[in-house]
């Protein structure tokens, strides 16, 4: 990595968080607008891979469309936190896990192919545990592209758009579970894909194009760890906003510079009555405060009660599933 200078590392983590190259050699466009060598970039996101900035380079997909999600938490006494937390993430499906400053303090999302199958995983947590689950289930998306830009506070990188899910056929699945594992780091990558799923690389190439074209693969790229990076300082603010209210303001929240995510999903009556949510990324917490002291000067926020859940740590952070035959990959 002889001549790499920080400005390097920081394009390549911040300009290929999406529109990933889908040819046969990827990684030599991202070398010519990086002015390096093709083993340089690939090198650089080994290394990055291996200190855990980077999860991996590869797909996340629209929620709820080819697969299934939801958002669940636990309440957990502090001196059983390790312990549910393993049991959390011992579940296949569970493809993120944080613990949060919350009485519900550990939140996770659990993903499987369909919603019998996220429903299964809950119940045994559920029951390994002896805790109560809540199941938060996504009503309406506004932002959850899950690009994280490293420039600073700026507006998201990308808003929800509509998914043409009529493309999708049923041998995609075990397509798309590759692409959320992570691309192989060599120089063809696809190929390798192909090959481990029988199939060629110019026809793999050619449904990558589709899927993605289609919103179905909702952003193919790099995708970081934000703590590692130095945003350690993340808060999931929690807005009790009425639905009707929330069709206005869910847009409106989801553009304000620093708001990383954005989406209502259910209540629970008598437990948690919060619908609207949104997650700002920051380096301190003064900063992420300044962010959300931004947006309650919004009309539309000023009275709206609230609460942000600064994470504290992450246990947990891979691909989701969306074919039950493949097992996840970290």
């Amino acid at each position: 990595m002889k001549g790499v200078h920080d400005s390097v590392n920081a394009a390549l983590l911040d300009n290929w968080q999406r529109d990933f190259p889908i040819e046969e050699r990827p990684f030599d466009r991202l070398a010519d607008a990086l002015q390096i060598s093709a083993e340089t970039v690939l090198e650089l996101l080994q290394t990055h891979q291996n200190d855990g900035r980077v999860t991996r380079v590869g797909a996340t997909c629209a929620p709820n469309t080819v697969s299934a999600s939801t958002l669940a938490a636990i309440a957990a006494p502090e001196d059983r936190i390790e312990e549910v937390a393993a049991i959390i993430g011992a579940q296949p499906g569970v493809n993120h896990s944080y613990l949060r400053e919350n009485d519900w303090n550990l939140w996770f999302v659990a993903t499987g192919p369909d919603r019998a199958h996220v429903n299964e995983t809950l119940s045994r947590i559920e029951a390994e545990s002896g805790l109560r689950v809540l199941d938060l289930r996504l009503v309406r998306p506004f932002n959850v592209d899950l690009g994280f830009s490293m420039r600073g506070t700026s507006a998201p990188l990308g808003i929800t758009r509509q998914v043409d899910i009529s493309v999708f056929r049923d041998s995609d699945r075990p397509l798309l579970q590759e692409l959320t594992k992570g691309l192989p780091l060599e120089q063809r990558p696809y190929a390798r894909i192909a090959d481990a799923l029988g199939r060629t690389e110019e026809d793999l190439l050619q449904r990558i194009r589709v899927l993605v074209d289609a919103g179905i693969i909702s952003r193919l790229g790099v995708i970081v760890r934000h703590r590692a990076l130095g945003w350690r300082a993340n808060a999931m603010v929690v807005w009790d906003m009425p639905h009707d209210e929330i069709t206005h303001a869910g847009p409106l929240l989801a553009v304000q510079p620093g708001i990383t995510l954005c989406y209502e999903r259910v209540t629970v009556d008598g437990v948690w009555p919060y619908r609207l949510y949104s997650m700002i990324h920051a380096r301190s917490r003064a900063e992420a405060f300044e962010v959300l002291d931004r947006v309650r000067t919004l009309p539309e926020f000023k009275s709206i009660p609230y609460q942000p859940l600064f994470s504290i740590r992450c246990f947990k952070q891979t691909g989701a599933m969306i074919d039950a035959k493949k097992k996840e990959t970290a």
